[in-house]
C-alpha cells in the first residue's frame, strides 16, 4: 500500500512490487529489488515469510471454496502470481467470483491484462482504508451479491495499517456488509520479541513509513465477534498444513509441523473465521 496511488513511480519502492520480487516475480524495479535484497542478504531466511504467507492464502481460499462460498474480495491483493485467488477458487467451486483490490497502478494494469477475458473476476484500484468507496464501486456492485456469503481476504495487508488507521474498524465494516455464512481470512505479521523480527519491522517502517507488528491476541481482536475456526491463530506455515497429495502450492510445506519453526516461520500468523 502506497499513500500516493495513480501513477507508477519506478523511483519509489512499492509494497506490492517488493513482495513480487521476493516471490521470484519480474514486475518490479531496481528500487524494489534493493529493499528485497536487504531481506535476502542482511536477514537470511526472511524470504520464507513471503512463501509461507502465500501458501497459507492458497490453503485458505481452498477451504473457503470447499465450504461453499463462491464470492471473494481480496483486499491489498498485490501483483498476480502463479496461483491467484480466482484460480484456486475455480478448482473447488463452480462460478466463483473474485474482486481484487489494490491501489498500486501497476497491479491494476497487470490485473486487467490477465483478466481481460474473465467476466467473473475484476480488479478495482482503491485504497483499503476507504472501504465505502470500494463497497460502492461499480465493479463490486456488478460482481458481488451481498445477500449471499462472501469471503473477505486480508492477506498480509492489515499490518501495513497504523493503529490510528483503525484496522479493527476496517474489518468490522466489512463484517457488517457480509451475511451469515461468510468467512474472513487474515494473515498478519506478529511480534516476535527477538532481534531478527525487530530488524525486519524497522526496515519496513523506515522504507514505507507505516505499519505495526501485532501480538496473536491483537490479531485475534481483528476478527471481532466472528467465530474463529480451527486451528485458531497460528503461524502461517502451521495453518491447516497440506497432507500428501493435496498441495496447491509450488512449494509444499508438508512436514513443517515435524520440524522446529524458525524465527521467520513464526513472524506471520494466519486465521479464518465465520460470521454466524
Amino acid at each position: 500500500m502506497n499513500d500516493s496511488a495513480g501513477v507508477v513511480d519506478p523511483n519509489t519502492p512499492s509494497i506490492a512490487r517488493v513482495y513480487d520480487y521476493l516471490l521470484g516475480g519480474k514486475d518490479n524495479y531496481p528500487v524494489d529489488q534493493k529493499i528485497g535484497d536487504h531481506f535476502k542478504v542482511d536477514l537470511p531466511g526472511s524470504v520464507a515469510i513471503a512463501f509461507g504467507n502465500r501458501q497459507a492464502l492458497v490453503r485458505g481460499v481452498r477451504d473457503i471454496a470447499r465450504s461453499g462460498v463462491k464470492q471473494f474480495i481480496d483486499l491489498g491483493s498485490g501483483l498476480p502470481t502463479a496461483d491467484n485467488v480466482h484460480q484456486i477458487a475455480a478448482r473447488y467451486t463452480d462460478d466463483a467470483k473474485v474482486v481484487y483490490v489494490d491501489n498500486d497502478p501497476i497491479v491494476l494494469a497487470h490485473g486487467r491484462t490477465l483478466l481481460a477475458t474473465d467476466d467473473r473476476t475484476t480488479v478495482v484500484q482503491a485504497d483499503v482504508r476507504e472501504p465505502e468507496k470500494i463497497r460502492n464501486s461499480a465493479e463490486v456492485r456488478r460482481l458481488i451479491d451481498f445477500d449471499r456469503p462472501v469471503a473477505m481476504v486480508f492477506s498480509a495487508i492489515l499490518h501495513h495499517l497504523n493503529d490510528d488507521e483503525d484496522p479493527r474498524g476496517l474489518v468490522s465494516y466489512w463484517c457488517d456488509q457480509i451475511p451469515s455464512g461468510s468467512e474472513v481470512f487474515i494473515s498478519h505479521f506478529r511480534s516476535g520479541g527477538n532481534s531478527e523480527t525487530e530488524a525486519a519491522e524497522q526496515k519496513l517502517q523506515s522504507t514505507f513509513g507505516r505499519g505495526r507488528w501485532r501480538t496473536d491476541d491483537e490479531i485475534r481482536e481483528l476478527f471481532g465477534d466472528l467465530e474463529l475456526l480451527e486451528p485458531g491463530i497460528v503461524p502461517a506455515v502451521l495453518w491447516r498444513p497440506d497432507t500428501p497429495g493435496e498441495s496447491d502450492t509450488p512449494i509444499k510445506n508438508i512436514g513443517t509441523a515435524e520440524r522446529e519453526l524458525t524465527v521467520w516461520d513464526q513472524l506471520i500468523s494466519a486465521g479464518l473465521a465465520r460470521k454466524s
